[in-house]
């Protein structure tokens, strides 16, 4: 499978899970709380920090937002307004791209309209993060296919027929350099709706790198689609859960993502290789767990050994239980003591 390379890293199989905060609204209109939250993703170990690049009339209808929806009911203010209030604006783009260079850690955001990908290609973006929301708008996956950078695709809410027809858009545009995210598109999602194991099948189907954009609560999640291969992790980061705003109440805060990344560390270090082997710290106790042939009374020199002589007890010093047929029906050639481990050089 191939590897996809974003800034200075390389993702895909047997490289490190390529982690990002998606700081998405969580800026709150303040560009001092955006840079506040690229420090804060760096100190917590997140790879890339990820923002949003729409404007409020080229990703929705005000008019068709006029009813009350279940997740609207969730917000004290209109659609429309949330979606005003989460601008974040394009004259801030490359000023955070700057800073995030800065600080060594990727910057990419997710476009929703051309222009907006027309400025992340102008800045210098290492890849493009498609929403699950976009999957069947044909038209800018494949505008943002043929800026030939590596896209991250969603694909939440999507049907394999929807995920397939999108991928072919994006290949027939000229551009390989794919990662599919399996996604829950509800805020937060429940755990027994997770489907990690789809993960698998996105990889197994399209030979692409996959990952997962998690919405549920904690890491569980997360480790179990590392566990199970996936080379991107997505999660939302906040740096107080209790601010006001769409995305903090289901966000990551500080603690919660250092948790996180410390744990998918760790979690790929036990994975080790598909190699069944004898590992260091197993070796000494092959010889404290495992058995071998004691005396069970005393045998004088040239006693005939039997069966009811003997017993196997640990640790592993001498002759392994399966070697106890070479000894039966020998003679003991030096006297030996109950509970005195044997050898073969005492049996002859």
């Amino acid at each position: 499978m191939k590897k996809i390379k974003i800034g200075n890293r390389l993702v895909g199989e047997g490289e490190p899970c390529y982690i990002i905060a998606e700081v998405g609204s969580n800026f709150d209109g303040s560009m001092e709380r955006a840079k506040k939250l690229v420090d804060l993703s760096k100190e917590v170990g997140a790879d890339a920090v990820k923002f949003q690049s729409f404007l409020v009339d080229k990703i929705i209808s005000e008019e068709a937002f006029t009813e009350k929806t279940s997740f609207q009911a969730k917000w004290d203010k209109p659609v429309y307004q949330v979606y005003q209030d989460a601008v974040f604006p394009r004259e801030w783009h490359k000023e955070i791209s700057d800073y995030c260079k800065g600080k060594n850690i990727d910057f990419f955001s997710s476009p929703y309209d051309t222009e907006a990908v027309d400025l992340l290609v102008k800045i210098g973006v290492p890849a493009i993060k498609i929403g699950s929301g976009d999957i069947t708008f044909l038209q800018i996956l494949e505008y943002i296919a043929k800026k030939g950078k590596p896209i991250i695709l969603g694909t939440g809410a999507s049907t394999m027929a929807e995920i397939e027809k999108a991928v072919n858009v994006i290949r027939k545009a000229g551009n390989d350099q794919l990662i599919l995210l399996q996604c829950i598109t509800n805020y937060p999602s429940p755990f027994e709706q997770a489907n990690i194991k789809a993960m698998v099948t996105l990889r197994e189907k399209f030979n692409v790198p996959v990952g997962y954009s998690d919405h549920t609560p904690g890491s569980v999640v997360p480790l179990g689609a590392v566990a199970l291969g996936g080379c991107v992790i997505e999660k939302h980061f906040t740096d107080d859960k209790k601010r006001k705003g769409p995305d903090h109440p289901y966000a990551m805060d500080v603690d919660d993502f250092r948790s996180m990344v410390k744990d998918i560390r760790l979690l790929e270090k036990a994975l080790g290789s598909y190699e069944k082997k004898l590992e260091t710290a197993e070796k000494e106790t092959v010889m404290l767990q495992r058995r071998s042939v004691y005396t069970k009374t005393d045998i004088p020199k040239g006693t005939v050994v039997t069966s009811d002589m003997l017993e196997i007890l640990r640790p592993a010093k001498g002759i392994l239980p399966e070697q106890i047929k070479m000894i039966i029906n020998k003679k003991a050639k030096v006297d030996l003591k109950k509970g005195e481990v044997l050898t073969l050089d005492k049996i002859g």
